[in-house]
């Protein structure tokens, strides 16, 4: 692709560097930058920096926040007894925007997957243990996508879990095989989390 000015080839290959955007794409969001007053480009690059460098990660769900405790965990009226366990960030924003989960939630940060490089030790899951022993949880809801590293990382988790007297549960399989969480619909995904069934009669399947 020929620039007609280095600013913008700079520009253009910068955005594209990010995850999903391909260079067609870039080229018009940096067109529609230029197309902005200054004001919005500073406003945009000083968001940038400040959501880089002062983000937190939750001491206790590890959620993005601004505080070292969010404001999920550190809701009083949040049901404390019901743990949500998710892959990632993206998954929790889902869930909320269905207005059906009132618990806490627990961000693995990734799911067990080889081919990546990616071990139980890279997950957060000593932290999950830690939490259902301090809060006394009494069930943890398995909310990860349907892949088979998902449910690799299921099994995982159950076999740990099974050891602590806890409830485990599953999302109903209204969620299509190999689709992730982030993409489904939140119809589904309230239906998905209101059926939620045992974790043991989901092997059974």
């Amino acid at each position: 692709m020929e620039f007609p000015s280095k600013l913008l080839k700079n520009l253009v290959y910068n955005i594209s560097q990010l995850s999903g955007i391909g260079k067609r794409s870039a080229l018009r969001i940096a067109l529609e930058i230029l197309r902005k007053p200054k004001e919005f480009s500073r406003d945009l690059s000083e968001s940038i920096f400040d959501f880089k460098t002062q983000i937190k990660h939750c001491t206790q769900c590890h959620n993005i926040s601004d505080k070292d405790i969010c404001d999920i965990c550190s809701n009083s009226s949040r049901d404390q007894s019901i743990v949500c366990v998710v892959e990632d960030i993206r998954d929790v924003i889902a869930i909320e925007n269905t207005n059906l989960f009132n618990g806490l939630y627990h961000v693995l940060g990734g799911v067990i997957s080889p081919i990546e490089g990616i071990g139980t030790e890279d997950l957060n899951i000593l932290s999950l243990e830690k939490k259902i022993i301090d809060k006394k949880v009494d069930e943890v809801i398995f909310a990860l996508s349907a892949t088979i590293e998902a449910d690799t990382t299921s099994f995982y988790l159950f076999k740990i879990l099974k050891k602590l007297d806890v409830k485990v549960s599953v999302l109903a399989r209204g969620i299509p095989v190999g689709d992730q969480l982030e993409y489904t619909d939140e119809v589904t995904l309230a239906r998905s989390i209101q059926n939620r069934r045992p974790y043991e009669s989901d092997l059974s399947n």
